[in-house]
């Protein structure tokens, strides 16, 4: 029999219309579609094709074990994650080797920061794999913000918030553009390494860019604990003609 194929489809942003020609064709004409979300919740990227999906369309939910209840330099955060990404993988070979093609929904790029790497890594050579590549969520939000991203010889940094304060001073002091993902509860912490840096006038923070509820804000006058779907962004003031 011949195998079927696993697709990452990289869903853009957020908003339905800007996903890519091939990812919209795939998601609506696919039998078989996987996510990831967390346990009680509906999944961001299953949300984002919603309405999208054949009436017939067998769903595959793949629950996190942990996302912050456990630090991730504790050694039982790699084991349960890699036991998860093991598990999921083996239920899409398993599909895959019967014919079935599936679409695995991507937030952004699937390539970028995102949970399907893990999953691409156990998939190659064993059935065939294709990913579509998305618009990732930091394009979606300096867009949000009007401005132009870099100019010139601009170097732009991306840092995810996880990072120990220390490390996010430094680098943010060393870049011309900055971009900052996986904010959430880290917020409080990104706000006093940004200040650190001498750059806090210059930040803005961007939630659920694309989405309907889009909020744009300058850093400083941020006064709440920023969602997942947050991003942080300082823009380059480069070269210019």
């Amino acid at each position: 029999m011949t195998p079927g194929t696993v697709h990452g489809v990289g869903l853009g942003p957020g908003a339905q219309d800007l996903m890519s020609v091939r990812a919209d064709r795939l998601v609506r004409g696919a039998r078989n579609i996987a996510f990831f979300r967390k346990p009680g919740r509906f999944g961001q990227a299953r949300r984002i094709v919603e309405g999208m999906l054949r009436a017939d369309a067998s769903e595959f939910a793949m629950e996190y074990p942990v996302t912050t209840e456990i630090a991730t330099v504790d050694p039982r955060y790699a084991a349960q994650l890699a036991g998860f990404y093991a598990d999921c993988a083996r239920h899409l070979v398993a599909l895959a080797s019967g014919g079935e093609d599936v679409v695995v929904l991507c937030e952004g790029d699937p390539f970028f920061y995102g949970s399907f790497m893990h999953l691409h890594s156990r998939l190659t050579g064993l059935v065939p794999v294709q990913v579509v590549p998305g618009m990732t969520g930091m394009s979606g939000a300096w867009t949000a913000t009007d401005t132009p991203m870099t100019w010139g010889d601009d170097v732009l940094t991306v840092l995810t918030a996880t990072l120990p304060e220390a490390d996010l001073v430094r680098r943010i002091r060393d870049t011309d553009a900055l971009v900052v993902m996986k904010i959430g509860r880290h917020l409080d912490k990104l706000r006093r390494a940004v200040a650190a840096a001498g750059r806090d006038g210059a930040a803005w923070l961007v939630e659920h860019a694309a989405m309907p509820e889009q909020r744009v804000t300058r850093l400083a006058d941020a006064d709440r604990v920023a969602p997942y779907f947050s991003i942080l962004l300082i823009h380059g003031q480069g070269r210019r003609p």
